[in-house]
């Protein structure tokens, strides 16, 4: 293996864990870095537009941004929110990668889905919603809850079993090897 002085040594383990890979791999691992460039500007571009909101608001208003305002409020942590989830879906991305995944996790979907009805809930003016929306909203938010719960709870059962499954059929000792 020739040495790249050019490469870290996580860039080079990275470099060789790619020339492992299959085509469809390859191809996977690309379409999960585009994703995350992509994700990754509309983040910046998402915090320019926050920041450009709040500081003209403030200008505008008197050097006195109204966070009690309720429709300030709402633009304001709605924009927030729209940063953190496609924060959390780049980091997924990012997991994907470096773990090598073939999918992304359920968890971390389902995850993003709270994320956005949190988001939802927080910019929606009580006032001019209906009684049905309101309640479609918190009736999506308890079924992802639901799933949310279930997913982690199967994911903490397997992850026991197989510790336990691990002590029970322990490997062959020295002993044995000197047996056989």
């Amino acid at each position: 293996m020739k040495k790249n002085i050019f490469l870290s040594k996580e860039q080079s383990r990275a470099w060789e864990r790619w020339k492992l890979l299959g085509l469809y791999d390859k191809f996977e691992q690309l379409v999960v870095l585009v994703l995350t460039f992509l994700i990754a500007l509309t983040v910046l571009l998402s915090i320019w537009n926050l920041g450009i909101t709040v500081i003209g608001n403030t200008f505008r208003h008197g050097m006195s941004l109204d966070i009690t305002d309720g429709h300030v409020f709402r633009k304001v942590f709605g924009m927030i929110f729209t940063v953190i989830i496609a924060l959390e879906f780049k980091r997924s991305l990012l997991v994907t990668i470096e773990h090598r995944f073939s999918l992304i996790q359920v968890r971390t979907v389902i995850l993003i889905a709270i994320l956005a009805i949190v988001r939802k809930f927080i910019i929606l003016d009580f006032t001019a919603v209906k009684a049905d929306k309101l309640l479609a909203l918190a009736a999506a938010i308890l079924a992802i809850g639901i799933v949310y719960w279930l997913v982690c709870d199967t994911s903490e059962k397997n992850r026991k079993y197989l510790q336990r499954k691990n002590r029970q059929s322990p490997l062959p000792d020295k002993q044995e090897k000197k047996e056989r």
